[in-house]
């Protein structure tokens, strides 16, 4: 079938629109914060065949792109050789197992076939962070976990809603596994309403363009998706690109564990090698499969955001399966921190190697990490149990065109941080600070943005705060002389004295009482260029905004902060 190119480009905004309407569907009804204020959610359309990516949204966590689509084919081969139940119309499956397409567990997937004339379509599918799943600790964060059973509760695809009607039995096991269950309830509600809000918007389509010209413009979009990303390697220089990035420990040994990535540029494709990375971990630092490839995705959709969001896109991208090392996790291994914290690590890691190449493209690192931080307990002016997550922003590195942005959300999605009066609303807790970390950002040409600093009291009862974070022993990295962005850091405030966990920024089940404080400063972002090329007025800006002390400026910057006294510059 020929397709004009008007039609065509309504057709893909119309899908694009359809996943937008998901997200915000998803988010207005959710009665969780880290879903309904955070965004930590995402919905997609995919192939019926083999679960390839067909759209979506813009507001959704790029993290899940690949995820989604591997999670939707394990459903579809499941049921193929009759592990899972054959689908119904109005039926929609639950899943959070990492090792069949998966994250961590608190990353509920639901999945459902769209049918047209007695046949599947396609699939709908949306992912929402649940603020508890079960677990050892509230939040599922636990930063010690030697298996994923301490981790919370492992849901193989089954069909929460058959026939449109929540299933009563499969509820009870969910709510029975997990802390503040009468909560879920409304999360479970706005997730299956994405969904149905989905169908509808793609009925109107299908309605107003036949069948056939959507399933055509569908191919075509992903054929052209795939000739934009080659056209786009075919211009880099041939050769092999080399990096490494760390994390800081697993949480169990406090030892940094290594991603070593090879990337071969041949013609018009990349290959990606992680064999040179760290054996599989005895903590929670481990990445399953899918979480590895969609992070290689999404590092090289930060690198050229103009092609389109397709399974076409990824055609490209040959990733070497990475047996035998902590990016191809296996049962029983414990993963909460793959999909929040090393998935950000191997996108880093794509950064560094690929600045070599294309250096006009490419940002020094970003802060590369969500600053996972969860705490639970009982509020007693409520009479009721509590569990609080909260993500935090961080810097982003530099790049050819300039600084890097302060606070921006994780480099694995657009989740922002919840407004802190919305989590003192929700939650027995006072933020005694919130602001940029002045300082944190690496010296550069173009220096890194800044971090968060913030402070949380609590304000009555008794609580268990979990920390699954990173960059806490070496920051994120500088670019082509640039200088590495500032640590991560966590010190605990009990019966005011301080504790700083021994992995840095990884603990789990520090008690904490009425008065206790957590203070946080989260990672600037990479300096970009030799920082003695900086532009002096800019380093005299950053000191009189107090960005930067002068005497910090000037050991940062050398040459370039030569004549910063201290005085604040006119104007500024």
């Amino acid at each position: 079938m020929s397709l004009d190119a008007i039609t065509l480009s309504v057709i893909q905004a119309a899908l694009q629109q359809t996943c937008d309407e998901m997200d915000l569907t998803f988010s207005r009804a959710a009665f969780s914060p880290v879903i309904a204020e955070a965004n930590d959610r995402s919905d997609g359309i995919y192939s019926a065949v083999d679960g390839a990516l067909i759209a979506q949204g813009s507001q959704g966590l790029p993290v899940f792109v690949g995820v989604m689509q591997y999670s939707t084919k394990t459903i579809i081969e499941m049921i193929a050789d009759g592990r899972c139940l054959a689908p119904e119309e109005g039926d929609i499956y639950i899943v959070n197992d990492p090792y069949l397409g998966g994250t961590h567990l608190m990353d509920v997937r639901f999945a459902m076939p769209v049918w047209r004339d007695g046949k599947i379509f396609c699939w709908l599918s949306n992912t929402g962070h649940w603020p508890d799943i079960g677990g050892s600790v509230p939040g599922g964060f636990s930063a010690s976990a030697t298996a994923v059973e301490q981790e919370g509760l492992r849901l193989p695809p089954v069909k929460l809603f058959k026939k449109g009607r929540l299933d009563p039995e499969i509820y009870a096991i969910i709510t029975s596994n997990i802390r503040v269950a009468d909560q879920r309830i409304g999360d479970i509600r706005a997730q299956a309403a994405a969904l149905h809000v989905g169908q509808d918007r793609l009925f109107a389509i299908l309605d107003r363009y036949g069948d056939e010209t959507v399933v055509a413009a569908i191919a075509e979009l992903r054929r052209r998706a795939a000739e934009q990303m080659r056209a786009n390697i075919a211009a880099m220089p041939d050769g092999i690109y080399r990096s490494k990035a760390f994390v800081d420990s697993d949480g169990v040994v406090d030892e940094p564990l290594t991603i070593a990535l090879a990337i071969e540029k041949k013609g018009d494709g990349l290959t990606f090698d992680f064999s040179g990375s760290s054996k599989p971990c005895a903590g929670p630092m481990n990445s399953v499969l899918a979480t590895t490839l969609s992070s290689v995705y999404l590092a090289m959709r930060h690198i050229f955001p103009d092609v389109p969001i397709s399974a076409g896109a990824f055609e490209p991208l040959d990733v070497i399966r990475p047996e035998g090392t902590f990016l191809d996790a296996k049962y029983p291994r414990p993963v909460s921190g793959c999909a929040a914290e090393v998935s950000q690590r191997i996108a880093e890691a794509v950064f560094a190697a690929m600045v070599q190449a294309l250096p006009d493209k490419v940002t020094a690192a970003p802060a590369g990490s969500s600053g996972n931080f969860a705490l639970g307990g009982h509020d007693p002016a409520r009479g009721r149990d509590f569990v609080m997550y909260q993500i935090s922003g961080g810097g982003y590195g530099g790049n050819a065109g300039g600084d890097g942005l302060s606070n921006g959300c994780s480099t694995i999605g657009i989740s922002k941080s919840p407004p802190v009066e919305i989590m003192e609303q929700a939650y027995p807790i006072l933020y005694r600070r919130y602001a940029l970390r002045e300082g944190s950002g690496g010296a550069g040409k173009h220096r890194g943005g800044f971090g968060l600093a913030y402070e949380v009291e609590l304000l009555r009862g008794e609580a268990r705060a979990s920390f699954v974070m990173d960059h806490g022993r070496v920051g994120p990295q500088g670019a082509l002389g640039g200088q590495d962005g500032a640590v991560n850091s966590v010190t605990v405030w009990r019966d005011g004295k301080a504790h700083v966990p021994k992995h840095l920024s990884k603990e789990q089940d520090i008690p904490l009482k009425a008065g206790d404080r957590v203070a946080v400063g989260t990672p600037g972002g990479g300096g970009y260029g030799d920082p003695a090329q900086r532009d002096p007025a800019l380093v005299r800006r950053d000191v009189a905004m107090g960005y930067y002390t002068p005497e910090q400026a000037a050991r940062m910057f050398g040459a370039a902060a030569s004549d910063v006294d201290g005085t604040p510059m006119k104007g500024a």
